[in-house]
């Protein structure tokens, strides 16, 4: 991905979850946190949920 900041939407696509799930995953121990809240919801960095889904092999 390009982007470097995403939020629960972009992170579901990416791991072609559901927005649920990816609340669900954000309990799991070791899940980034997020960088910042804005008005849209909490967002992160790419990289760190992209290193997070390749560590925990949701992601090759």
């Amino acid at each position: 991905m390009s982007h470097h900041l995403m939020g629960v939407a972009e992170i579901a696509e990416l791991l072609g979850v559901t927005r649920q799930r990816v609340h669900q995953l954000r309990q799991l121990d070791g899940f980034p946190e997020p960088t910042s809240e804005l008005a849209i919801g909490l967002v992160w960095e790419s990289a760190d949920i992209e290193r997070w889904a390749r560590e925990t092999g949701r992601l090759e």
